[in-house]
């Protein structure tokens, strides 16, 4: 899941001041020109540097790195990562590929975004991109952006018609707003659904009109420390839990595991089905942020000249969905698919307002 915005001030500051202790973790690269590729794309570079949590987190870094596959494939470009392995990476990574020649610099967080526009100011001639940041105005940074408080918003409707027990859970890596517009939808999702209902599902770890109470692992690759918050939640009566955490989140899942089938678990970013399938028996669905494709189209189009703008990812334009029930396809029945069907239909007319103050704007 992709980290932060309001957060990357002191967190890129303090890898400034640290950056010549950082050692540059190992470059990955991978060519794969296609049959069509042309000649200005092949000798086209674009570069990763990967957040926190690895690039086999089964999330945020795991769907932006497949995303420059793809492109690499598409058009033959090279394409390349640089891993981080905590926020003193960001700086020295970000220099190292500029260094290396790299055509476009994609950072994966918005955590990185100080770094990143102090890269840009720095150096003009290179494009850099960021996810989970906006667009920096004047400046060669292309931001991609994700309203997924709208598909988590169908999460937490879903959620709360599912439980049996009348209490749901969800729990962040980071108090941050690429973390927290999951769960201010999924909060918001819930209430919708007590009110047309008449119901009182309960929503522990998050309430979004009180945020310094919620529920953080402060990290996103501590698989202990996600099953630790997740087995809190299920004695205190949680049945469906949303952890929006990265890598920290398949915790939630090994929990729900060892429930024999009490509890499930609702995954961000991918569809957990497919990236974490050893899990998707307790994966009610997952609530995906396109960032495979907006990183792609990116990376294709900025082979073809400077970027310009900004990407948002709605439901409206398949920047977030729900990702299919799989397992669960028969337990969701048909009036709850179509509940679920107009709420997107409501949201994306404007009929439904979503207030979550992580939410981009567009």
């Amino acid at each position: 899941m992709s980290k932060g915005i309001r957060l990357a001030a002191g967190v890129a500051g303090l890898a400034l001041l640290v950056a010549a202790c950082g050692e540059k973790p190992k470059d990955e690269t991978s060519t794969s020109p296609s049959a069509g590729s042309s000649a200005n794309a092949s000798n086209f570079s674009a570069c990763m540097v990967t957040d926190t949590g690895g690039i086999d987190d089964r999330s945020f870094n795991t769907a932006s790195w497949a995303g420059m596959e793809a492109a690499g494939k598409e058009t033959g470009a090279k394409v390349s990562y640089v891993a981080s392995t905590s926020a003193n990476d960001y700086v020295p990574n970000l220099n190292s590929e500029v260094k290396k020649g790299c055509n476009l610099v994609v950072a994966v967080g918005g955590l990185m975004g100080e770094a990143t526009t102090n890269a840009s100011k720095q150096n003009p001639n290179t494009q850099f991109a960021i996810v989970d940041y906006p667009s920096v105005d004047g400046q060669k940074v292309y931001g991609m952006q994700f309203n997924t408080a709208q598909s988590s918003f169908q999460a937490g409707y879903l959620a709360a018609a599912y439980s049996k027990t009348g209490k749901v859970a969800t729990f962040g890596g980071l108090n941050i707003p690429p973390v927290t517009i999951f769960m201010d939808g999924f909060w918001e999702g819930v209430q919708y659904f007590n009110k047309a209902k008449g119901k009182d599902v309960k929503v522990l770890g998050w309430d979004e009109k009180n945020p310094k109470s919620g529920s953080f692992a402060q990290n996103f690759g501590d698989q202990n420390k996600g099953k630790s918050i997740s087995k809190n939640f299920i004695q205190q009566g949680a049945d469906v839990i949303f952890p929006v955490a990265g890598g920290t989140g398949l915790g939630a899942a090994a929990a729900a595991k060892e429930s024999g089938g009490k509890v499930v678990t609702i995954w961000v970013d991918t569809d957990g089905c497919e990236s974490a399938s050893q899990y998707c028996d307790v994966f009610l669905t997952s609530v995906m942020k396109g960032m495979e494709g907006a990183v792609k189209q990116t990376v294709v189009n900025a082979t073809k000249g400077p970027l310009s703008g900004g990407y948002l990812g709605t439901l409206e334009n398949g920047g977030t969905q729900l990702a299919p029930f799989h397992d669960f396809d028969s337990k969701v029945d048909a009036t709850l698919k179509a509940e679920l069907d107009q709420i997107k239909a409501d949201i994306i007319s404007g009929k439904i307002a979503i207030t979550s103050p992580s939410a981009p704007k567009a």
